[in-house]
């Protein structure tokens, strides 16, 4: 067997191992490990590596951001932000057919502005809203819906965990990802918010009760409520588009922020402290693993000369630059039904990103990456919600006690729509993306 049928095979291998239900990291180490001696005819080379693919790997300053933005939204939410997000946004549109809803949406994008995480978004939103959606006699389909959705603002919004990763993969700059990454997460906002009104508006049924609309004095005291969300959002991302601080720094900034706040509201005492501690310690721990799985696996492809003789194919057969991307695109929808946004990024980056680079998109190679970089960010959130394996969806199921998941398929299935409407406008219009780094740098 040659080196590229070695590289070839092992996609098959490491798709059962993950079908196996072992976890990914650990399923692309082995198959990683395996590889590399298959091709090297032994063990020993790779296990040699592994010390210094370790510590190259997690010596990374650029990776300390990962666990400080997971701190912070640990901070937050023991703060109750999010409890004061969705009160202020309920207050303001609570009234309105589906206002409840939107809220919980709007209040997903602006804790995802603190956080970071689609999966922790979505969680944490979910324990919030859920119980007033259902006593506002929402439709099961719509409220784990809307919420399944709104999660994935956590990683749309910046700062977000995945473009940090993406940007360490591909030698991007983070604070042009993040700056990039700012319209397509408010056009995924308003995209949600319209599906809300539309739905609400051929079925009224699906949208409960209407609330009685806030005074301007309860409007006020809950806009008071969500001034710890603003400093927190203005300090960290403020201070990177702006040059005062680097992405690692703001995120340092941020989680002290954040667990002060949380501090003199009183929430966070010495029992919440080291739960946010050991709650972070575990998020990264994992994150770590899929990622030091992933340097192996990739150092054996790239031993297997699969990538390049990829590129090479595509380069001879003379296939448009848009058809490419396209096709790429569609992967990242397939990937979706069976695998986490983060294995996504670190199993297909390092494949792909060479074959974009290498084509002609009328951008400058610094403005193909951040494009790319966005456009993977937008339909790896997509797959975290299409069935029938999205993350977010058992998530958010199994926090609405009696929703039968075929409702809560159903309840997503027009968010996706939206979603796929969004990405078509955003390959169509490059500028949509890359307006925000124009101007800024």
């Amino acid at each position: 067997m040659s080196n590229l049928e070695i590289g070839i095979f092992s996609f098959p291998v490491l798709l059962l191992l993950i079908f196996l239900r072992i976890p990914i990291g650990l399923a692309m180490l082995i198959v990683g490990i395996v590889g590399n001696a298959l091709i090297r005819g032994s063990f020993s080379p790779i296990l040699f590596q592994l010390k210094d693919i370790s510590y190259s790997t997690f010596s990374s300053y650029s990776l300390s951001i990962i666990p400080l933005f997971l701190l912070m939204g640990q901070f937050a939410t023991i703060g109750g932000m999010s409890q004061s997000l969705f009160k202020a946004a309920q207050t303001f549109i609570g009234h309105k057919k589906g206002g409840v809803a939107m809220a919980a949406v709007g209040a997903c994008a602006g804790f995802g502005a603190i956080c970071g995480s689609s999966l922790a978004t979505a969680g944490t939103m979910g324990q919030v809203a859920l119980p007033e959606l259902k006593k506002q006699g929402y439709s099961g389909a719509l409220a784990t819906g809307a919420l399944a959705a709104g999660g994935t603002l956590g990683i749309l919004i910046p700062p977000s965990v995945i473009l940090v990763i993406y940007a360490i993969i591909s030698e991007q700059n983070i604070a042009k990802l993040f700056i990039a990454a700012f319209v397509p997460g408010v056009m995924a906002m308003v995209g949600y918010l319209l599906v809300i009104k539309i739905m609400v508006t051929i079925k009224p049924a699906l949208g409960g009760e209407v609330k009685e609309k806030a005074s301007l004095s309860e409007r006020l005291d809950a806009l008071k409520s969500v001034w710890p969300v603003l400093v927190v959002f203005i300090a960290v991302v403020g201070g990177i588009y702006f040059g005062i601080f680097t992405p690692t720094e703001a995120a340092a900034i941020g989680a002290i922020a954040t667990g002060l706040i949380a501090f003199f509201l009183g929430s966070l005492n010495r029992v919440a402290f080291i739960e946010a501690i050991i709650s972070t310690a575990s998020a990264t721990a994992m994150i770590f693993l899929i990622i030091f799985g992933a340097s192996i696996f990739n150092s054996f492809l790239a031993l297997s000369q699969l990538p390049q003789e990829i590129a090479n194919f595509i380069a001879i057969q003379g296939f448009s630059p848009w058809l490419v991307l396209w096709v790429i695109l569609g992967l990242y929808f397939i990937f979706g039904a069976f695998m986490d946004s983060l294995s996504m990024i670190l199993l297909s980056v390092p494949i792909f990103y060479p074959i974009i680079m290498g084509m002609d998109f009328g951008l400058s190679p610094a403005e193909l990456g951040i494009w790319f970089g966005i456009l993977i960010l937008v339909v790896v959130e997509v797959g975290l919600i299409t069935p029938p394996v999205g993350l977010n969806l058992f998530i958010i199921n199994n926090l609405a006690s009696g929703t039968p998941m075929i409702d809560t398929y159903k309840g997503v299935l027009p968010f996706v729509l939206s979603d796929i409407i969004r990405v078509i406008i955003l390959v169509a219009f490059p500028l949509i993306s890359l307006f925000g780094v124009r101007l800024l740098f």
